[in-house]
């Protein structure tokens, strides 16, 4: 029995081997080295040091946090209807098809919907507010971010919160809770596992977009997604492109360790 579970693992561990820990080794690799070929720690010096690349990482902080927030705000609501619904697994299969959309026609469909011929400023024209500059816009970038990443938020949250015993929230209001005391006591405390992933799942995502910074933010939104696509597309110069990614990379541990369940709550 031994022997064929390890026969089983085989498969997974190389897959994580070839798809996980190469990778991730010539990514470190190639940080140490520049754009003719030299091996350098010019690359993070450079990082650390400018004030562009700092800035850019601000940016991804910040929108990847608003983008977390945002889907936070909506999906937690949402999923707490959810359970109260009949059908619950219905509506939650509803929540979870447009994830199966190709992510490039979800930002296409946007930007038609946000452009100066798009609906929203068709129907703006129709109510006499006029044609407005939607599309390019950080709000636009957030709306259509946070649509695209709000499953992955609601689906732990509601399964959190699917899983709470009925008795303990009876329990709750039997001794005299409000609904709000049974809430913020009693249901979120309870449901903290599913909002730590969720933040996982929308946050670390967040820090590396580039796709949806060109399509729907018009390169007015930079952050070190776009500047790792830069380097390794336009500039050729991986080594500063592999440094920006062993940041992002460490950016992401560092999320996983901070929003981990600790021992004791």
């Amino acid at each position: 029995m031994k022997k064929t579970s390890n026969l089983f693992s085989v498969p997974y561990l190389l897959w994580v081997v070839l798809f996980v820990l190469a990778p991730l080794a010539l990514i470190i690799y190639r940080s140490f080295f520049d754009i003719s070929g030299n091996f350098t720690f010019a690359n993070y010096h450079t990082f650390f040091s400018s004030g562009t690349y700092l800035r850019m990482s601000f940016n991804s902080i910040l929108y990847a946090g608003i983008i977390t927030l945002v889907t936070l705000l909506m999906a937690y609501p949402a999923a707490l209807v959810l359970t109260r619904l009949k059908h619950k697994q219905l509506w939650l299969m509803l929540v979870i098809l447009p994830t199966w959309v190709n992510l490039l026609l979800k930002a296409y469909a946007f930007m038609g919907i946000f452009g100066q011929q798009g609906g929203i400023n068709v129907f703006l024209s129709f109510i006499g507010v006029g044609p407005q500059q939607i599309l390019f816009t950080d709000f636009s970038f957030i709306f259509v971010a946070s649509y695209i990443e709000l499953p992955f938020m609601m689906i732990p949250i509601f399964n959190a919160l699917d899983g709470i015993e009925h008795n303990l929230v009876d329990a709750s209001r039997d001794l005299g809770a409000t609904e709000w005391q049974t809430f913020s006591q009693v249901t979120f405390p309870l449901s903290m596992n599913g909002v730590r992933s969720g933040v996982q799942a929308v946050f670390i995502p967040s820090l590396s977009l580039f796709m949806l910074t060109r399509l729907i933010g018009g390169n007015r939104v930079i952050t070190l997604g776009t500047a790792i696509e830069q380097h390794f597309l336009t500039t050729q110069n991986w080594g500063m492109g592999s440094t920006i990614g062993v940041i992002l990379i460490m950016a992401m541990l560092a999320t996983m360790w901070l929003t981990k369940e600790r021992r004791g709550q």
